[in-house]
């Protein structure tokens, strides 16, 4: 009998990460799911339970003590980690670099790459431990071009991939797979975050048929679900009315 995989996803309460939570719990993955919101992570938790193991972990990732003392929390039955997915991640703002507001950028910084290098911390030494594991650093198109006002942002995801390849190299020796997965145009609470609830959140979707979150958990399955000589290490994705980080095509 094959021991059932434990997989640990950050910002698990919304959009892609919860979309993964649901994919996963399908092929029976054991979960641990992060988020801020615990209330949020129970409603996750009791819709999975009855497919597959849940456990909860209610922490903020740009805090490295928080991560640390809550990863170090896991009960035995899910202390280790075989996929760890990064996740969390948000994008604060959308000015021109003159005009861009500092807390903004600290809360992109802190969370899209501390917060990544953070978890990610926590978890490496048991996978280089077991010489087995594989971790999924999730990207975005920002971080393969740089498109007006989205500066810092699109800088934190530069950050995510370059991290990704590091890790890659680093952890070659230890047969771990580290994989990006860089999607375009997703819809799902991002823009109301960027936009802080205003109303241009609301236009951004409009027009054309965008990625949905369970597009990306769907893609995220299959690149943890390869063989074991096979390693997904970088893939971009977008929704077939996008072409790049500007041009979207939009029906009138």
């Amino acid at each position: 009998m094959t021991l059932k995989k434990t997989a640990l996803i950050t910002g698990a309460t919304s959009g892609i990460g919860r979309a993964t939570a649901h994919e996963f719990a399908k092929h029976g993955i054991q979960l641990v799911l992060c988020g801020r919101r615990q209330e949020r992570l129970d409603i996750v938790k009791s819709a999975l339970q009855k497919q597959t193991l849940v456990y909860t972990l209610n922490f903020d990732v740009s805090d490295k003590n928080a991560t640390q003392k809550a990863i170090e929390s896991l009960p035995e039955s899910f202390k280790n980690i075989d996929i760890l997915i990064n996740n969390a991640g948000n994008a604060h703002g959308l000015d021109p670099i003159q005009s861009g507001d500092t807390d903004d950028w600290d809360a992109m910084m802190d969370i899209n790459v501390k917060g990544l290098l953070y978890v990610s911390k926590a978890i490496i030494p048991q996978m280089t431990e077991r010489q087995s594991g594989h971790i999924i650093n999730i990207g975005s198109s920002a971080g393969k071009e740089v498109y007006p006002k989205g500066n810092v942002y699109c800088a934190s995801k530069h950050a995510v991939l370059a991290i990704t390849e590091g890790m890659r190299i680093d952890l070659n020796e230890f047969g771990i797979k580290v994989s990006a997965i860089n999607p375009g145009l997703v819809e799902t609470e991002f823009s109301k975050v960027r936009f802080k609830g205003g109303t241009a959140a609301n236009g951004v979707y409009k027009g054309y048929k965008a990625l949905q979150a369970e597009d990306i958990a769907e893609i995220i399955y299959f690149t943890v679900s390869r063989p074991a000589h096979v390693n997904i290490a970088d893939l971009l994705v977008f929704p077939t009315a996008q072409a790049s980080s500007t041009i979207v095509k939009k029906e009138l």
